[in-house]
């Protein structure tokens, strides 16, 4: 739309320039050489004339009209990027806060547990869940804590 209206206003000049530099006399209107069949009068001359700057005028919005349309969809895209990244950055907080949430869970259901249930490892004290040797880790969590989603146990 904006090449269109260039084009149109760069047409627009060239057949007013050509009007100008070409017609000597008050009564004929000669374009790039050639006279125009049809012109013999003054008034037929001020009708091309205004035809001339009517199709300048239409160049002239179809450019303005063009150059707006770009700069209002810009504009757009801008906000709609700096508002994508404010959600992704909201979105990354709470999925950080319900992690130390869980992990928060986690500890305090491990510490409810009573340590006598539950039998020592030979090699360390420490008391483990029965089976636990035999399940992974991620398992052995979600038997502590039925509660918690399998979404947390994914490795990212």
């Amino acid at each position: 739309m904006v090449f269109l209206g260039f084009l149109l206003v760069a047409a627009a000049l060239v057949v007013a320039v050509g009007v100008v530099l070409d017609n000597t006399g008050p009564v004929h209107l000669t374009l790039f050489g050639e006279t125009v069949p049809g012109v013999d009068d003054q008034w037929q001359v001020f009708l091309a004339g205004a035809a001339v700057a009517l199709v300048f005028i239409a160049g002239a919005m179809l450019t303005f009209l063009g150059a707006g349309r770009v700069m209002r969809a810009r504009r757009d895209l801008r906000y709609l990027r700096e508002e994508h990244e404010e959600s992704l950055s909201t979105l990354e907080m709470e999925k950080r806060q319900l992690q130390r949430e869980l992990a928060r869970i986690r500890q305090s259901a491990a510490a409810a547990q009573p340590a006598a249930a539950q039998p020592a490892a030979p090699e360390t004290g420490v008391p483990v869940p029965a089976g636990a040797a035999t399940r992974p880790v991620a398992a052995a969590s979600r038997q502590q804590n039925p509660a918690a989603s399998p979404f947390f146990h994914r490795n990212e």
